[in-house]
């Protein structure tokens, strides 16, 4: 069975045009979704690819000893700052064959996020310290990844490059208006909701998860995720140490409604986010009663027996919940089996 990087091989070796690519992909499309319609179909499973085979994990290694080793040489010979601007541009020309050419799945996240962070470190040690030389690293880096998208097409690029920008605006504004650091959470919440429109801009383009544009949804709904869940349920004192009836059962409404948009946009990602502070509540909840041994025990009980019940009928609870959904709505989310 063909697959994306399989067309873009071909492109790139000449085989077909860039017009020939994209009609065989819109022919493709077409049958799956006519193949959708059909009354029995394999559930969705949010499917992305990280671990093509154990050539991945093999070359990761050999990657990051390679990498390590070339920030320690030139670190000693120069400075830190130069050793980890070293290993960024090395991360780019190791890419450059094992992404472009052989379309490596895992190396090429870690390829990325290592060009990525060695660059915005090493950037940041060159510039003025505090919150003006992190944003211009972050805004350096955010640049960066965006050329990287272009040239290589790693679906982790686009959440990489918006968790910089992300991480630069907040800072460019607390820098502007420092009253705005005491509105942190606000701020992150804004941001998170930012990228959790982008991730579902990108969800709309392919509902039926065929493409690579799929992919690059689901790492920023993984970044939306923490942004939003973290300062919300953080302003709420969840770790007070404090586990009260009514807290956690401001936590339990509110992870019930995290479930409700997760069913509805068909991705885990939000409810993975916020599982912690769920556990945390509960067991702080059942050692206010006493029961400090086995509260994390009974919670995980509870819990995991829950989330095992949802998986086993996601799509069952995903059809109920797009029930009360408009047409307009639905078209733009994964249509339910």
């Amino acid at each position: 069975m063909y697959n994306d990087d399989d067309l873009r091989s071909a492109v790139d070796a000449g085989i077909f045009s860039e017009e020939a690519a994209a009609a065989f992909r819109h022919h493709l499309a077409g049958r799956t979704a006519a193949a959708a319609t059909a009354p029995a179909g394999s559930p969705d499973e949010e499917n992305f690819r990280l671990v093509t085979g154990f050539n991945d994990i093999f070359v990761v290694i050999a990657c990051a000893l390679l990498l390590v080793a070339i920030a320690w040489i030139v670190a000693a010979v120069s400075s830190i700052g130069a050793g980890l601007v070293a290993t960024s541009a090395v991360s780019w020309g190791l890419a450059e064959f094992f992404t472009r050419r052989r379309h490596l799945a895992l190396p090429s996240i870690f390829l990325l996020l290592t060009f990525a962070a060695c660059l915005f470190a090493g950037s940041a040690t060159f510039l003025p310290e505090g919150v003006a030389g992190l944003t211009v690293s972050a805004a350096i880096t955010a640049a960066a990844t965006w050329f990287h998208w272009r040239r290589f097409r790693v679906p982790i690029s686009v959440a990489a490059g918006a968790g910089a920008l992300v991480g630069g605006v907040i800072a460019l504004l607390v820098l502007a208006i420092p009253a705005l650091e005491n509105g942190l959470p606000l701020l992150m919440i804004a941001a998170g909701l930012a990228v959790f429109a982008l991730a579902m801009r990108w969800d709309s383009t392919d509902t039926l998860r065929q493409t690579g544009r799929s992919d690059v949804a689901f790492w920023l709904h993984l970044l939306a995720a923490p942004l939003i869940v973290h300062p919300v349920f953080t302003t709420l004192g969840i770790y007070g140490g404090r586990g009260s009836l009514a807290q956690t059962a401001t936590v339990a409404v509110l992870y019930l409604m995290i479930a409700l948009v997760s069913l509805a946009i068909d991705r885990r990602a939000l409810m993975v986010s916020a599982l912690a502070y769920v556990l945390y509540a509960f067991s702080s909840l059942f050692k206010t009663f006493g029961m400090v041994s086995i509260g994390f025990a009974l919670t995980g009980l509870a819990v995991g027996s829950a989330l095992l019940l949802l998986s086993a009928f996601w799509q069952q609870s995903r059809a109920a919940v797009l029930r009360y959904f408009p047409e307009s709505l639905q078209s733009r989310l994964p249509p339910s089996r």
